[in-house]
């Protein structure tokens, strides 16, 4: 059974930090792309980041690009995202997606909520 398990959302005051955490298990972690989606209220789910399985090729929306950092431990089956200078228009539920030819995964989502 494929399981991804997101953590470390929250609320955070504007300019704040966040790390999420996504772990996979029941995958061969280090064969998939992952992402990151996030989805406002009233709002379609939109890509914010991905790494693919080569560590050092990664690709950002353009709202977070130069704020939030994509990552991977493939020996710990866990990718990170690293939000810093968090705006409120960052505020959404996060998703962890491991997607490969013919295979397409989701974790549950977290929210992360950026608020004075």
């Amino acid at each position: 059974q494929v399981q991804l398990v997101e953590s470390g959302g929250g609320v955070v005051q504007p300019g704040g930090s966040l790390r999420l955490s996504c772990t996979a298990s029941g995958i061969t972690f280090a064969w998939y792309v992952m992402n990151w989606y996030r989805q406002a209220p009233g709002t379609e789910r939109a890509l914010v980041a991905t790494i693919r399985r080569t560590e050092n090729s990664t690709d950002y929306a353009d709202s977070v690009k130069g704020r939030f950092t994509i990552f991977r431990d493939n020996a710990k089956n866990t990718v990170f995202l690293q939000m810093n200078s968090l705006k409120p228009e960052d505020t959404a539920v996060y998703f962890c997606n491991a997607n490969r030819i013919l295979h397409d995964y989701w974790g549950q989502g977290i929210q992360v909520t950026v608020s004075s």
